[in-house]
């Protein structure tokens, strides 16, 4: 169950829109140029994720878009969760290897270190990207703050 906790985890600064990558290792390096000096992440960070990434995707395309959830364990100074709507989409190979290439249209990484809690947001985000209008509402938002809304009224 995603806790009140979780939610305080999205926050406006955490929210990207202006990330131009041609693929997932340039996104998860802009990324964690953003995350590092906010003390978000350790050193290992962006060889963890890329890791996490090459062995477990998570790329899943919807009936209405690409999204792709990248987490990854042990490289997390605090918790947050970051989204990115990137310029472009970026290519991302789907969950289960089973299927073509996602281009993911949002990306939401999460840095959670509550026990269980990557897997509670895991499947409330899931239930979210699975609903055609709750896909459509986040994506038409054009602010941190309205994003933010429309993922977590769909959270609680």
């Amino acid at each position: 169950m995603v806790t009140k906790e979780d939610l305080r985890l999205f926050h406006p600064d955490l929210v990207f829109c202006d990330i131009d990558a041609a693929d997932t290792d340039e996104l998860f390096k802009l990324l964690g140029q953003r995350l590092s000096p906010k003390g978000y992440i350790k050193e290992n960070w962006l060889s963890a994720i890329k890791e996490r990434e090459r062995d477990y995707a998570t790329g899943l395309q919807t009936r209405t878009i690409g999204v792709a959830i990248p987490h990854a364990d042990n490289c997390v100074n605090k918790a947050y969760i970051a989204i990115v709507k990137p310029v472009h989409p970026v290519v991302f190979q789907p969950m289960g290897g089973i299927g073509d290439p996602v281009s993911a249209e949002l990306i939401i990484n999460l840095g959670i270190l509550r026990e269980g809690g990557e897997v509670d947001l895991l499947q409330g985000l899931m239930r979210i990207f699975l609903d055609d209008d709750a896909t459509n509402n986040v994506m038409q938002q054009e602010t941190p703050e309205g994003i933010i809304k429309a993922i977590t009224s769909r959270l609680m």
